[in-house]
């Protein structure tokens, strides 16, 4: 497994581009009317959504699309996740500001943005290589050049920087991988969709205690699948 590049020189980030008016309009509606408007209510997750520019983590024939209420494709039969379904992951992990969360599906990278809004450190694993080294860059480009990128198996995880005070997966394995779990710390919280290719998938919400694990559904989705392997 590679990583790839984490950090600018001497941790000093890229500044972001210039960005047009009508794309921060659009941005401010999207968070109005898609994501407050249907409960979202922690005003961090909003202030992220708000800040992360989502259209400069699709493909420039996608970049219209960026603040549709849905999903929208990024290649490599892949999708960057509905704002809507982005926020209301990261608010159910509840983040601090000192956490450290693994994520599982890098896909454009949007998502690791969001986190990187939110936590301490971000680290974000993709099996497909062209799309980690996409993410990567952009990443970079906007700013965000501390999230850490790694081409491997999500069903690995990413054991020696384990534990994680959270774990986000953004493709649907039919059962939680058992590494993950090894890899949340107690008290820590993991969201992850569950479920088959072609059939129906729920949203878990999971708490690790000393004791177990406590699992919740939280809400119907349907997500591409969770690979294995490279």
């Amino acid at each position: 497994m590679a990583v790839l590049g984490s950090a600018q020189p001497d941790g000093v980030p890229q500044a972001a581009p210039v960005e047009a008016e009508a794309t921060v309009a659009a941005r401010a509606r999207m968070v109005r009317e898609q994501i407050a408007a249907r409960g979202i209510k922690d005003v961090r997750v909003l202030e992220a959504l708000g800040r992360v520019p989502r259209h400069e983590f699709l493909p420039s024939s996608q970049r219209l699309r960026a603040y549709e209420d849905g999903p929208v494709p990024i290649g490599e039969g892949q999708t960057m996740s509905q704002p809507y379904i982005v926020a209301f992951m990261s608010a159910a992990l509840e983040l601090k500001p000192t956490d450290r969360v693994l994520e599982i599906g890098t896909g454009s990278g949007y998502q690791a943005a969001v986190l990187a809004e939110l936590a301490a450190e971000v680290f974000t694993i993709e099996n497909v290589e062209g799309l980690a080294w996409r993410a990567e860059g952009d990443l970079k480009r906007l700013g965000y050049g501390r999230v850490k990128v790694r081409v491997g198996d999500g069903y690995l995880g990413w054991p020696e920087a384990a534990p994680f005070d959270a774990i986000i997966v953004t493709c649907a394995p039919e059962r939680v991988p058992e590494a993950l779990v090894q890899q949340l710390k107690v008290g820590g919280k993991m969201i992850i969709p569950v479920g088959p290719q072609n059939g129906d998938q729920e949203l878990y919400l999971l708490r690790k205690h000393k004791a177990g694990m406590e699992t919740k559904a939280v809400l119907p989705v349907r997500f591409v699948p969770m690979v294995k392997g490279l």
